[in-house]
């Protein structure tokens, strides 16, 4: 049996979707002839925390700790809320940031490269060369963001020559908030440089996207292959369907994913059927920004909305499940075209019709359509999703199947586990 040391930031108590990929990678890979040991921060200061992934855990794997700086906590000294928006991920538009907010940025992009998590590499990498010569591994695996972890796998690489694998849950140089942490010219290359050094030196390069995958080629010869995330079956949940015409989006909701077309589109019809207007419910879970809130009022649906706010991912699950047409969004640029949100195929699982509205050319509504499991918009149509809305509205008033999808178990955890011990085996 392969023996491999999975290097993460992000692992249970901590929430959202990044934990999930190697939690469950974790659970199925003994099932393909790989034991898994996976190493963690001690003391991470985690944005999200979600305690029911925790049950998710298997009972006897071996989980290595070692302590962690976080620049995040010192931060938060000056600004809490600050630090945590920036940790999750949510930028505002450079108009609306403070002089504190500013400054914060630029700290982030450019005295900590690649990222906060960069004092962690050092300490790592001397307490793992003695963990691998201890233990035997066979593999190490990184998985970024942070991308600092990859580093460290870099290092050990050049120190042990054991093999490696760098998983990138997200693009580095060319994901769509980098060019709003105010990098200089002369940190945009280090950013460059690192990442170059990265993909040159791992033994296989997995992303999550297709898109991912063909900028990756494009900058190295080391071979690259495509796991997207999925989803897993075997978590039994019992619901109720909702009495109402439902529209839900689950997870975060931030300021560029603002879909005032489709607040336009639902207060027209809100406005020309009477039965819709009686029906209707939208439904909110997760970070939402103000700025989303403010245009669902100025659109006059706030009297339709249930804003449940973060939940852990049993309750996400459940009202995926509850909902009668889930909501997948995404920023419309040409640097989200590879993002495809590890929610969309919980959404697959679910059996629901996705509304999708995103990027021309997403991989996420490539996967939509392979397995017709709904339709994506573009952020420049209003009148074909309110047709499209009114037409799924009027099929659940007659109590018709409102998706046929086909194809959605590739994207099974278990699938996608095989696929993952065969990159392994291969090495």
């Amino acid at each position: 049996m392969k023996k491999v040391l999975i290097i993460t930031y992000y692992w249970p108590p901590a929430g959202g979707p990044g934990v999930q990929r190697w939690l469950k990678f974790v659970k199925y890979l003994r099932n393909y002839g790989v034991e898994p040991v996976v190493y963690i921060p001690e003391n991470p200061e985690y944005p999200i925390r979600d305690k029911s992934l925790q049950d998710e855990v298997p009972a006897d794997i071996k989980i290595i700790r070692k302590k962690i700086f976080e620049p995040y906590s010192i931060a938060g000294i000056f600004s809490r809320k600050d630090t945590e928006t920036f940790s999750s991920g949510i930028i505002k538009k450079e108009k609306d940031q403070s002089a504190i907010q500013k400054a914060l940025l630029y700290i982030r992009g450019n005295y900590f490269i690649p990222d906060a998590r960069k004092f962690w590499i050092k300490p790592s990498v001397k307490f793992l060369k003695e963990e691998i010569e201890k233990t035997q591994y066979d593999v190490i695996i990184t998985t970024g963001p942070p991308h600092s972890l990859h580093l460290i796998g870099l290092k050990l690489q050049r120190l042990l020559g054991i093999k490696w694998i760098a998983d990138f849950r997200d693009p580095w140089t060319q994901i769509g908030y980098h060019r709003k942490l105010k990098l200089t010219s002369s940190s945009r290359l280090k950013h460059e440089k690192l990442e170059q050094q990265v993909l040159n030196a791992a033994d296989h390069i997995l992303t999550t996207s297709f898109t991912t995958k063909n900028e990756f080629r494009s900058k190295t010869r080391q071979p690259v292959s495509v796991i997207t995330n999925g989803f897993d079956l075997d978590i039994n949940i019992n619901t109720t369907p909702s009495k109402k015409f439902r529209v839900s989006h689950i997870g975060s909701l931030l300021e560029g994913r603002n879909p005032e077309n489709l607040w336009k589109a639902l207060q027209q019809l809100l406005e020309e059927n009477k039965a819709f207007n009686q029906q209707f419910e939208l439904r909110l879970a997760g970070k939402t920004s103000e700025s989303v809130l403010e245009s669902i009022k100025t659109y006059k649906l706030s009297d339709y909305l249930v804003n449940d706010g973060y939940v852990s991912h049993t309750k996400a699950l459940k009202l995926q499940q509850e909902a009668v047409v889930l909501l997948l969004l995404e920023i419309d640029s040409v640097e989200t075209q590879g993002i495809i949100p590890g929610k969309v195929f919980e959404y697959l699982a679910a059996k629901k019709p996705i509304l999708a509205i995103g990027p021309d050319r997403w991989d996420a509504g490539r996967i939509i359509s392979e397995t017709n499991s709904g339709q994506t918009f573009s952020y420049g149509q209003t009148h074909t999703i309110k047709e499209h809305i009114r037409e799924l509205f009027q099929k659940w008033e007659a109590g018709e199947q409102l998706v046929h999808s086909s194809n959605i178990h590739r994207y099974h955890r278990k699938e996608l586990t095989s696929r993952l011990a065969q990159v392994i085996k291969d090495l």
